[in-house]
């Protein structure tokens, strides 16, 4: 190699990376990490938990880092001016591979009771995690309502991904990412911050709406929010001022957006129309397309004898239709399609009779709705992209950088 392609090549120079090693088999694969994030051009400090240490040995570790590997929260040596603040104040990233189902939990509850867990509290830098588990860990709602905390927090996250497990020979998610890929997503968190949406107001609606029929009981679907929310964290993180307009989740509001609660279509149609005027709007709420024509004030009573009651129907307003259609339009409108069949030919009529630029389209006859992941296409009037399945946060931020290239691309037009 070159001395050029070498210096090109280091697309992480003197970057302060401060790895934590989790405990867990995968902690081989930071080895070669901590190698590959050198040759990089950056500079490592390892941190190991206890649990690390029986897999692999500091010596090892700091031998390829070329610095000390710290692991004592009570360590006099290091300690003694408050070294967990140092450590964490002096990182340009933090990065914890892999990250275990008890870690993750630990940090959504805001526990820092070691020294890895100290400075995951402290630090102001950017957090990427690398998960890694067993599927059936992976899987369970505790450990999904961690990282849907983590991530809504602002936290990044990379993989897990799909494979043998190498400690049990089970197969499925919850393999660490491979080194290469932690790599690459520590060059996009740390990438030029120029943040090309400074200065735009972006509308974001997200979740369910509610539209109820007696005090007790109510119409709605099952989104999550989870896209949503995901959605106007990275929007807000490319410098958006962002406003949220939320019907009922059971999510904690991103961090560094403006968000308006609210329950019916009505009520979310209302603070769309107040958050106006915005240069863009993405419609990802799955609002209820109707409601009772007339809410009970008491509790519909099944009595014996008689039947179900009848509850006559309405259409709720179409708040996509408004707002693309409207005299307020935002630059760019863009919408969402939720579809379990015909999913391109649905999208494309919606494009059509709603004044959207873009409509991203996706199939929830699987898992969608309340999952992590998502597989979606983009449909515009140019055409159709296709793109791969992926956490619900790396949707979002590919989302928000092709809603900023399209949004600088129109006012750069006018």
């Amino acid at each position: 190699m070159t001395a050029a392609s070498t210096l090109a090549a280091m697309t992480l120079a003197d970057k302060r990376i401060l790895l934590i090693i989790g405990g867990g088999i995968a902690a081989y694969k930071c080895l070669d990490l901590v190698r590959r994030l050198r040759q990089r051009g950056a500079k490592v400090t390892p941190v190991m938990t206890k649990a690390a240490a029986e897999f692999v040995t500091p010596l090892s570790l700091g031998a390829l880092a070329g610095t000390k590997v710290y692991g004592d929260l009570f360590s006099r040596d290091d300690e003694h001016d408050v070294g967990h603040i140092r450590l964490a104040r002096s990182a340009d990233l933090v990065i914890l591979a892999p990250a275990s189902a008890t870690r993750m939990g630990k940090m959504a509850a805001g526990i820092g009771d070691d020294l890895a867990g100290a400075i995951l509290l402290a630090t102001n830098a950017p957090v990427l995690l690398a998960p890694a588990m067993n599927p059936a860990m992976w899987a369970h709602p505790a450990t999904r309502r961690s990282v849907q905390t983590l991530q809504a927090d602002g936290l990044h996250t990379i993989g897990p991904n799909k494979g043998e497990m190498a400690e049990s020979g089970e197969a499925g998610e919850g393999r660490m990412a491979e080194p290469l890929e932690i790599v690459a997503a520590a060059e996009r968190i740390l990438g030029p911050q120029d943040r090309p949406l400074a200065g735009r107001h972006i509308l974001v609606t997200s979740g369910p709406t509610h539209e109820p029929i007696d005090p007790v009981r109510y119409i709605a679907n099952r989104s999550s929010g989870r896209q949503g929310h995901a959605i106007a964290a990275s929007l807000a993180r490319l410098g958006a001022d962002v406003t949220l307009v939320s019907g009922p989740v059971a999510l904690p509001d991103p961090m560094g957006v403006r968000t308006v609660h609210v329950e019916t279509a009505r009520e979310m149609l209302a603070a769309v129309d107040a958050a106006l005027p915005a240069d863009a709007a993405v419609f990802v709420a799955a609002v209820a397309d109707w409601r009772v024509t007339s809410e009970a004030g008491e509790k519909i009573k099944k009595r014996a004898g008689e039947g179900p009651p009848t509850l006559p129907l309405v259409e709720n307003p179409d708040i996509l239709r408004t707002v693309g259609t409207g005299p307020r339009r935002p630059r760019l409108v863009v919408g969402f399609a939720a579809e379990t069949n015909d999913l391109l030919v649905n999208a494309t009529r919606k494009l059509e009779a709603k004044g959207a630029d873009l409509i991203v389209a996706n199939d929830v006859s699987g898992g969608v709705m309340g999952g992590e992941r998502n597989a979606v296409k983009l449909v515009s009037r140019a055409g159709v992209e296709e793109w791969p399945d992926m956490a619900k946060g790396e949707v979002a931020d590919r989302l928000a950088a092709e809603i900023s290239r399209r949004l600088l691309e129109l006012e750069s037009a006018s």
